[in-house]
């Protein structure tokens, strides 16, 4: 798929994906919705939602270590800086043609253009927090994430 395509794609996905509120008990239902369809699918992952600075939910599905966390913490971040989500973040980067971990302002302790965290945006609101996954190739980290929102936005 062209970048141009890809990033086009991805815009549109996050301009779909709004919620009207979410609070506390939202994140509890999107994080047991994702926990279930990990375990469905046999997956090994880390689901981390936040909002704002508050962690709301975690889960380390079986196999997964503190490595994920870390990865969890840099696309979280990505999310709250540049306010989208983290593949888009790498991919705005790459067709720049400055890839994200090049640049020296992007420290990649800290964090990552790397797929995986999504906004949760609230209508007239903006982004309030991030989903984020971890422990898939990150581009299926994503996807994860979007499928979880999507389910929870069209059972809302």
């Amino acid at each position: 798929m062209e970048l141009t395509d890809q990033i086009a794609r991805i815009e549109a996905q996050e301009a779909r994906l709004v919620l009207v509120t979410f609070d506390n008990d939202d994140a509890l239902r999107l994080g047991e919705l994702l926990v279930g369809m990990a375990r469905e699918r046999g997956l090994s992952i880390t689901i981390d939602i936040t909002r704002g600075d508050q962690q709301l939910f975690h889960a380390a599905m079986p196999g997964t270590s503190e490595n994920n966390d870390d990865w969890i913490a840099r696309k979280v971040r990505s999310v709250r800086r540049f306010g989208e989500s983290s593949l888009l973040v790498g991919l705005h980067h790459q067709a720049e043609g400055r890839p994200f971990d090049a640049q020296p302002w992007n420290d990649t302790t800290r964090f990552t253009g790397l797929g995986g965290a999504i906004p949760i945006r609230i209508a007239g609101v903006g982004v309030v927090g991030a989903v984020a996954i971890s422990g898939l190739a990150h581009e299926s980290d994503h996807a994860f994430a979007a499928e979880g929102l999507e389910l929870m936005i069209s059972n809302h």
